[in-house]
């Protein structure tokens, strides 16, 4: 931390706003719901797989057998607490998440300038606000350079209100609107100042109006609806199937006594409901999405709504800014014109045109090129500056006037097309101009033209730059070139069937120039922002399909070309870093902000903030969301094909009249069986990397069902083949020892262990069989601790005396190898299914090849 600036207060030290802050409480419309421990396990109680679990706890009590009771007590702590700590990580990242996207704000702390979360404002605070901020509290004026601010919001005044220091304020004035005061939730348009902070939150004028509407309730997202309409789904047949299990269950021992009936067949009943319910998918859709974005943000893309990580997959427009994006934003003036052959002229001219303390990377390589050229800054800024015409989306055009040794001299610059008009030029200078500026953007120059007048007094000096009539210096040829990567990055767009769309305020010939480099289809056709003002919406509807260079365009133009490629049936990704890109970057499927250069209202608006302005992050970004949303639906995949021989085991048992002694599965058994599957789709499938085919595909559509059929089916085909392996070695074991129940319980659920370890190697890849991932797989430790920990457990199980309290016995070496044998031969079939389909992928894309 250093000193930036002095300041005309000394601001609050460290400690007084840590008193302030625990006396009036964070700077924030809605308080953060403090998260109770007690009120996350009532909810995860509530659930119906522990209400199940607590019921089956309570009939084994019943029944006499308070050892089974105690231990299904203890497993349901065990999972509510892995449960419990599941979901305290979830929102420690999405805590962490939250940080990183909170709002900041510049304040003087302790007598230096730095910048803390806006949420962390006190009153006293002394904040320094600039174009592109949103006000975040209500404070008093202390300084204000040319400090505009968009009160709309507030007032809905549309013309922004010019700020002045409390000392310049009309003392006399009744207006409930200050002139010396800025407001929360209003936008800087211009210039800078100092706000001492008099309140915050619900406190401000703000806060006041948004009482009545604290907190908006949240919609669930698709793939939320999605996996509550399944889970809702499998409770539905669960009840239908407890119903029947428990009948049959209470007729096939009639020799029981009622109350031993009734709870032996209540028991079945809950066993096979247990089976059936896979809770597992909110927690796989939380998990993953919250990790992915984790994930996200430490590969520079932070993601602010986790819904954005579902839609990614998703993206079929890419449109994005020229300058900082496709190229390094880092200008230098690579050529100039003197049309009358004084280079010094043009070069003075250019620079008293740019801003004192240049910002704009393009003003910032024009001042940088004079001294370059051994014109210092204090010469071309060394006199009195009388006027400042200022840069506007109506005018296009910016300009000072400056006053030195009593001579006014007006400098001005912008595109050519907005300042030849301005000067006196003959048809051969207007040629010989035009033919220079077509030559340099030619070569992907940004062409800005400079123009200057001489001025006999400040009387004479003109209200607008439109008035003058200017003697044109010449031409200035900047270049900014493109990012090493982005030829690549464009062509893996290319091939993912994503199209990246140019929208720049440069000339047409510069940004076509610029895509040609980079090998951007459709390179040569182009919408200027006068033709887009020119079309009606249906028009540019259709010419949205071919073009893909939108040029000379302003913020506004934005929102109705991305209404245009959404109204094609596209989803729209857009990069946005001014004020005025707020809105179009709401309105896109995603908003993508520069973290950089991106204004304070750009980042509220987006849904992802671009931490390095990249586009390489952007496409990594959206292969990052592909890989997510594809191992979500591994996630359910697997869970759908292991619940399977669980719920089947369940089922078949009683109706095959089996003993309630003897069946495969008790409550307990479903419950350890759910200690494996929980971490292994939620922490296992998570990391799984990208598919090697993740960005040869075409985008994926929104409307598409998460379970597919084809996906149903693959699932139901491998759940019935662990079913058939496992509950078939049950049976047999049974039907040779029927006194040895335990044996055959041991030799069905070991059979399902290992199954499980097997389905999870399978099912991690639908691009690569198993056996090339296993080096990949050993080397990832979490799988390999995860792997481990399921034979260790299932070790403990068959040779400890916890075998007796699972009613389990010991295995033989013999009959270890014989389940392990059969558990692969379940699983593993599906891998020569895979191998023929990818070898006749292979040959068909080879014959395809050859004919092209």
């Amino acid at each position: 931390m250093t000193e930036q600036q002095t300041s005309p207060l000394p601001g609050l030290t460290t400690a007084e706003a840590q008193q302030l802050q625990q006396q009036f409480g964070k700077n924030e419309l809605v308080q953060e719901k403090q998260s109770n421990f007690l009120r996350k396990i009532l909810q995860v109680v509530a659930e119906p797989m522990f209400l199940l679990l607590i019921g089956a706890a309570i009939i084994y009590f019943i029944l006499g057998e308070p050892g089974d009771g105690a231990i299904m007590l203890l497993f349901v702590v065990v999972i509510i607490s892995i449960e419990v700590i599941q979901e305290w990580k979830t929102d420690q990242t999405l805590k962490a998440l939250k940080d990183l996207s909170a709002p900041r704000i510049k304040v003087f702390r302790d007598g230096l300038e730095t910048e803390i979360n806006s949420s962390d404002l006190v009153p006293g605070d002394l904040m320094l606000i600039a174009e592109g901020v949103k006000v975040p509290a209500d404070g008093v004026v202390v300084k204000a350079s040319t400090l505009r601010v968009d009160e709309s919001s507030l007032t809905g005044e549309s013309a922004a209100v010019w700020k002045v220091a409390t000392e310049e304020a009309d003392a006399s004035s009744t207006e409930h609107w200050r002139s010396d005061y800025c407001y929360a939730g209003t936008l800087v348009t211009q210039g800078t100042g100092s706000i001492l902070v008099e309140k915050i939150g619900l406190t401000t004028e703000y806060g006041e109006i948004g009482k009545a509407v604290m907190s908006a309730p949240e919609t669930p997202t698709p793939l939320q609806q999605q996996t509550g309409k399944l889970v809702r789904l499998s409770a539905g047949i669960a009840a239908v199937l407890f119903i029947l299990v428990g009948s049959v269950t209470y007729y096939n021992i009639p020799d029981h006594a009622f109350a031993a009936r009734m709870t032996e067949s209540i028991l079945a009943g809950i066993t096979l409901a247990m089976a059936m319910i896979p809770e597992e998918f909110p927690v796989v859709l939380t998990v993953f999405l919250s990790m992915g974005a984790w994930r996200l943000a430490k590969k520079h893309s932070l993601v602010r709504k986790l819904s954005s990580v579902e839609t990614l997959g998703s993206v079929s427009v890419l449109c994005v800014d020229k300058t900082g994006t496709i190229t390094m934003n880092q200008m230098k003036v690579q050529d100039t014109w003197s049309q009358t052959g004084d280079d010094k002229q043009l070069q003075m001219t250019m620079g008293m045109a740019c801003e004192l303390n240049a910002y704009d990377p393009m003003e910032k390589a024009m001042v940088t090129y004079c001294e370059e050229q051994e014109i210092p800054q204090k010469e071309i800024f060394g006199g009195e500056l009388v006027k400042d015409y200022a840069f506007t989306d109506e005018t296009k055009r910016m300009g000072h006037v400056w006053k030195k040794d009593n001579r006014i001299s007006l400098a001005a610059k912008c595109s050519p097309e907005h300042i030849l008009p301005l000067c006196a030029l003959s048809p051969e200078q207007s040629r010989q101009a035009e033919d220079k500026i077509a030559a340099m953007s030619g070569q992907g120059l940004r062409v800005i033209a400079v123009g200057q007048m001489e001025i006999a007094d400040e009387s004479a000096i003109p209200a607008t730059l439109a008035e003058c009539r200017l003697d044109f210096c010449g031409l200035i040829g900047l270049a900014d070139p493109p990012r090493e990567s982005i030829k690549h990055d464009v062509e893996i767009c290319t091939k993912a069937g994503i199209r990246v769309v140019m929208i720049t305020g440069d000339n047409g010939i510069t940004a076509s120039a610029i895509a040609k480099q980079i090998n951007m289809p459709n390179n040569d056709q182009i919408i200027t922002g006068d033709e887009l003002s020119q079309m009606s919406d249906a028009e540019l509807r259709e010419k949205v399909r071919d073009v893909s260079i939108f040029s000379r365009v302003i913020p506004a133009h934005k929102m109705r070309i991305i209404q245009a490629f959404k109204e094609n049936g596209e989803i729209v990704a857009m990069t946005g870093d001014g004020v005025n890109d707020a809105p179009a970057l709401k309105y896109a499927d995603i908003g993508i902000a520069m973290g950089k250069r991106g204004s304070e209202v750009s980042r509220e608006a987006a849904d992802i903030i671009l931490l390095d302005d990249n586009f390489s992050t952007i496409v990594d970004t959206i292969k990052d969301g592909r890989r997510i949303y594809d191992n979500i639906k591994k996630a359910v995949g697997y869970i759908f094909a292991i619940h399977i021989p669980i719920a089947g085991a369940a089922l078949c048992a009683p109706l095959l009249g089996i003993s309630p002694a003897s069946l495969l599965l008790l409550p307990l058994h479903v419950v350890l069986l759910e200690l494996v599957i929980d971490p292994t789709c939620s922490i296992v499938l998570e990391r799984q990397p990208a598919e090697k085919d993740v960005m040869d595909r075409a985008p994926r559509d929104p409307k598409t069902k998460l379970l597919t059929l084809a996906m149903l089916g693959k699932s139901l085909l491998q759940g019935l083949a662990i079913f058939g392996a496992s509950f078939g070695v049950y049976l047999m074991f049974l039907r040779q020892a029927p006194a040895e129940a335990a044996v055959a319980r041991s030799m069905g659920l070991t059979v399902i262990f290992l199954a499980n370890i097997f389905l999870v190697q399978v099912n991690s890849s639908d691009s690569e069989l198993a056996f090339k991932s296993f080096g990949r797989s050993v080397k990832d430790k979490v799988l390999l601790g995860v792997n481990l920990a399921t034979l260790a457990g299932l070790a403990a199980i068959l040779y400890t005396p916890l075998n007796d309290v699972l009613k389990m016995k010991p295995l033989t070496l013999q009959q270890i190898l014989l389940a392990a044998g059969i558990a692969f031969a379940s699983v593993y079939w599906y891998e020569i299914v895979k191998g023929i389909r990818m070898f006749s992928r292979a040959g068909n894309d080879v014959v395809h090849g050859e004919e092209g």
